[in-house]
């Protein structure tokens, strides 16, 4: 059975699942979540929720959390490249489909992108479209704003202060 516990951020209220080994699915405010899940705050979910804390601080670049996302492997594969993606960075959905060697596939990749099951975590906010425009977030587009922009502000005073 998932576990599940919810944790207050910038963004609202967002929930995190694990299964017992790792980190299943994190939930934004306005999403529905599972009926079958416990309330619980484990060791592993409370690792998550302070690595997604200095994140929101500008603390956290990387997250270093295990991952059991549910999807095929070329969602693996997809999930896999955006986690490669540096914090404060972009890429196209054609640059993912490159990275993954096919070039054709970035309506897949689209829909890779749209079903991460563990967003902010497997940074699906960094994926933008080819012409530098903010397409499509599970959490809504201005929550990929938000993201975005935390980033690139941390990014920049990191930049700054070296």
């Amino acid at each position: 059975m998932q576990k599940l516990y919810f944790y207050q951020t910038e963004l609202g209220q967002i929930r995190i699942a694990e299964n017992g080994q790792a980190i299943t699915n994190l939930y934004f405010p306005h999403e529905q979540i599972p009926a079958n899940v416990k309330i619980n705050e484990t060791a592993l979910l409370k690792e998550a929720g302070q690595q997604l804390q200095l994140y929101f601080a500008g603390s956290c670049k990387a997250f270093t959390l295990p991952l059991a996302p549910e999807g095929t492997g070329f969602m693996h594969g997809v999930w896999e490249c955006l986690r490669a993606i540096p914090y404060g960075e972009t890429r196209s959905y054609a640059d993912i489909a490159r990275e993954i060697g096919n070039n054709k596939a970035y309506r897949a990749v689209g829909m890779a992108n749209n079903r991460n099951p563990i967003p902010i975590i497997i940074p699906c906010h960094r994926v933008i479209g080819a012409n530098g425009k903010l397409i499509g977030y599970g959490g809504g587009l201005e929550i990929k704003v938000y993201l975005l922009e935390l980033e690139i502000r941390y990014r920049n005073h990191a930049m700054q202060s070296s």
